[in-house]
């Protein structure tokens, strides 16, 4: 019997979204013995998460051209092998610059088979199927946060961390051959001219930007290098904000902003992600800085986080359909705005089984709140449209997931600086927390603004 292809795409194209998301949350377990390693400060080593965030935004705008030019498949097999070349070189790695390079050359690669991944499914999958298709994709993919944080931690503890980067060759090898035998190279008939001023203005902006604000601190630059790279960045993007309205083909196009659905996912749902990125930073550093545990033990704890996330995206569909997108959107922000600012009540002596009780339900929420943000910025975009939208989404939810990262290593030195501690403890930890909390609650306005039957056709939910 012939396998639907609703259900077997985005279990290929999970290939790569395993990697991507075991990858990330092995490194934030090993952070801690990295930066020793290193001879750096843990603070330091968030830069390490941010230049694949950065390589993510620089070159994801880029994917979608360059899938509809060459082909979905063989951009798609292309960008496992680049991320396989990174992850060969991370585990190679001596230095912080050589660690953050090669985790830029990881980014080029993710840059590529992520969201040409995610295109193959938009432009195979009706409307109707789309939030089914999109379970199934990310079901797979939440087994990297599961498994990452054990194995990583397992490895650090009773190995050595380089060995972690390793991981990724054989299921690299996989998922070339998944794509090769099954998934179509789909191109477009009307592929436009590359904006080259458009993809050298993001370039530029995105990646001096991020970089700044991910140096502050002295941390691999001097301060005034930081500031400059802000500056640069800055003006940079604002360039490309008037040049995105005056060229008929942006790179990046702004103007689907327009749609009230796509602006809820990218600007409320960027508010939400700057509060859950920061999460995969701070949470190994407060269980094994703060409550001296080992990496294989925070791991441990960590996972739980994934396991509801896994656990509540079996629900997913049937919840929207009784309640819609925006009842969701908004009783989730408030919930995982709360779950956030309860990790800082943890101590030491918190019960475990607390700890994991608290990771649970915020995974829950969380993927829920994900999994309707990314459904419901497509519920009016045509086809014509999916590969510019899937660029300016996905450069959205990596830059915010980088100033998470960002927001979270800041406040998390600034407020060990005011307490006046030599080291990283606990007690720096819970005005990081608030903070990130406090970023995420930002978002509930523009849930608030959705109509009530926006994506009813996604969803399924009935008006009345």
């Amino acid at each position: 019997m012939a396998i639907s292809r609703v259900f077997l795409t985005p279990l290929i194209v999970a290939c790569a979204l395993f990697m991507e998301n075991m990858d990330s949350t092995v490194i934030a377990t090993s952070l801690p013995m990295m930066a020793q390693d290193m001879g750096e400060s843990p603070i330091a080593l968030k830069l390490a998460m941010t230049s694949y965030l950065v390589s993510l935004a620089v070159f994801i705008p880029i994917s979608g051209w360059m899938a509809d030019r060459f082909g979905a498949r063989t951009v798609f097999r292309s960008a496992i092998g680049v991320f396989m070349l990174g992850s060969i070189l991370c585990g190679m790695s001596d230095t912080l610059a050589q660690f953050v390079a090669a985790r830029f050359l990881q980014g080029i690669g993710g840059a590529m088979m992520v969201p040409v991944g995610r295109l193959v499914i938009l432009r195979t999958t009706s409307k109707a199927e789309l939030v089914r298709a999109l379970s199934y994709l990310t079901i797979p993919a939440l087994l990297g946060p599961v498994i990452g944080p054990p194995l990583g931690g397992f490895i650090t503890t009773y190995f050595h961390w380089r060995w972690i980067f390793f991981i990724n060759v054989p299921i690299s090898i996989l998922g070339i051959y998944l794509a090769t035998r099954y998934i179509e190279n789909l191109r477009s008939d009307d592929t436009v001219p590359l904006d080259l001023p458009g993809f050298l203005l993001s370039a530029i902006g995105c990646s001096t930007l991020m970089f700044g604000l991910a140096s502050a601190g002295r941390h691999l630059v001097a301060g005034d290098v930081s500031l400059i790279c802000v500056v640069v960045g800055s003006l940079s993007l604002l360039v490309y904000v008037w040049h995105a309205f005056r060229t008929p083909h942006p790179l990046i196009n702004l103007r689907l902003l327009r749609i009230p659905t796509l602006r809820m996912n990218v600007y409320g749902g960027s508010l939400f992600r700057i509060g859950v990125g920061a999460l995969p930073f701070l949470l190994p550093l407060l269980f094994q800085l703060g409550f001296g545990l080992t990496p294989f033990q925070s791991g441990l704890l960590t996972c739980a986080s994934a396991a509801g996330a896994i656990f509540v995206k079996t629900m997913t569909t049937k919840v929207l359909k009784r309640f819609g997108f925006r009842s969701v959107l908004v009783y989730n922000t408030l919930l995982g705005a709360l779950s956030m600012a309860a990790f800082g009540v943890l101590k030491a002596d918190t019960s475990h089984a607390f700890v994991i009780l608290l990771l649970l339900l915020g995974g829950c929420v969380r993927s829920m709140q994900f999994t309707s943000l990314n459904a419901i910025a497509y519920a009016e975009i045509d086809q014509q449209q999916m590969s510019q939208a899937t660029s300016l989404t996905s450069v959205a939810q990596q830059l915010a997931i980088g100033l998470g990262v960002t927001v979270g290593g800041f406040a998390l030195q600034v407020s060990n600086q005011v307490q006046g501690h030599a080291t990283i403890v606990s007690a720096d930890f819970w005005p990081a927390f608030v903070v990130i909390a406090l970023v995420a609650m930002a978002s509930l306005p523009f849930a608030l603004k959705l109509q009530p039957d926006a994506g009813a056709e996604m969803s399924g939910r009935r008006a009345g």
